[in-house]
């Protein structure tokens, strides 16, 4: 599935997302790159180090884009499991994401992903694997 710049903005308008400081501004081909800016109360219990919950969700987030760039508009994913290894501390105004599919089975696709702090260094990876499945009509 391919996604619009306009679909894009309409995903990224969520609470969740605003809440929370995340924006993906790109999802195709087996790949997935976001942004978090995170919101001053999600930064706990220090200011400007976000909660490795967050930097959790930022990557499952990513992750599930990336998933659903490879496969058809009926489908949908959600999280089996997602195993994340924090590098160092997460400390600074903004956090990248990239995700990329590293194995696509019939029902479970399996992931890799990165965050990055706004240097360059490696904050986290990890790896997860996702159900996807056919919604009804």
């Amino acid at each position: 599935m391919e996604f619009s710049q306009q679909e894009l903005e309409r995903l990224n308008s969520n609470s969740l997302y605003k809440t929370v400081g995340i924006l993906v501004d790109d999802a195709k081909d087996g790949k997935a790159h976001s942004c978090l800016r995170p919101n001053p109360a999600v930064c706990w219990p220090f200011e400007g180090q976000p909660h490795g919950g967050v930097l959790f969700t930022l990557m499952d987030t990513t992750m599930a884009w990336a998933v659903l760039t490879a496969v058809d508009r009926e489908y949908n994913c959600a999280t089996i499991n997602l195993d994340i290894q924090y590098i160092r501390q997460a400390q600074g105004e903004s956090f990248t994401c990239n995700a990329w599919i590293i194995h696509k089975g019939s029902q479970v696709i399996y992931t890799r992903a990165e965050i990055v702090d706004e240097k360059g260094q490696l904050v986290a990876n990890g790896q997860g694997a996702f159900y996807v499945k056919k919604m009804p009509p």
